[in-house]
């Protein structure tokens, strides 16, 4: 039986992909910062464990707890909204933190036990932002265009142990907790200047159609194919937005 292991369980696209995972008899590790155990179905094959991506202490516990991983999804991130000139560069830290440097480092705390068993697949979790640029966006998407690149060096040092990276490029969610925790960081970072611009970006949002966008299930689904089938492209786009930009 092959196990997952999940980052960023507590909601949205992380909790959603760790019940298809269930559902399809695997052993599912979904990790969250404050473990809950009312999110998912009770079942002797899953283990909720601790894990801030950001703490390399939190890191090194949650593999060791985990064991054996066939299958690493590094789905954890967190959203900003915002004109670059009115973001401290602290808080432009803490994104590349979470989205891109906690990619890096949970890859790196599973690569070892993949490489000695010659294969594994490492999927990470990006965004269709990547694909058509976006106001207000600049720094949420450099973090995951970051992780891009990554994934595409790094599955070319990986193909010769027999190990897979590829991406999920997932859509405007209307979901998750994305907006709800951009808007949250967002206070003060958007100057008098660009509320104009602020406005029409909302009312753009608002006005997406709701066949238009991406539902937990497209990502539980893109990120199934990326595990179990070795044939998928590298990047691969969930939901319906996410498709259309791709095509």
């Amino acid at each position: 039986m092959k196990t997952v292991l999940i980052t960023g369980c507590s909601s949205g696209f992380g909790l959603e992909t760790a019940r298809h995972f269930l559902d399809q008899g695997w052993q599912v590790v979904a990790t969250m910062r404050t473990p809950r155990d009312d999110l998912l179905p009770r079942s002797e094959r899953l283990r909720v464990l601790p894990l801030d991506v950001t703490d390399a202490a939190s890191i090194r516990y949650c593999v060791d707890a985990a064991g054996p991983v066939d299958v690493l999804v590094n789905n954890a991130g967190i959203g900003l909204l915002g004109a670059l000139e009115g973001i401290p560069m602290t808080q432009v830290r803490e994104i590349f933190e979470a989205n891109t440097f906690g990619t890096m480092a949970m890859t790196q705390a599973v690569l070892p036990q993949m490489r000695q068993r010659r294969s594994g697949v490492v999927i990470n979790i990006t965004s269709s932002v990547t694909l058509k640029a976006l106001p207000l966006l600049a720094v949420y998407t450099a973090s995951k265009a970051a992780v891009i690149a990554f994934t595409e060096s790094l599955a070319l040092e990986l193909q010769p142990f027999g190990i897979r990276a590829c991406v999920v490029l997932p859509g405007r969610s209307p979901s998750t907790r994305f907006a709800e925790n951009a808007r949250s960081r967002m206070q003060g970072s958007i100057p008098e200047a660009y509320a104009e611009l602020a406005e029409r970006v909302f009312a753009n949002w608002a006005q997406q159609p709701a066949g238009e966008v991406t539902h937990g299930h497209d990502v539980a689904l893109a990120v199934w194919r990326a595990a179990t089938d070795p044939s998928c492209p590298m990047r691969l786009p969930a939901g319906a937005d996410a498709v259309a930009l791709v095509a």
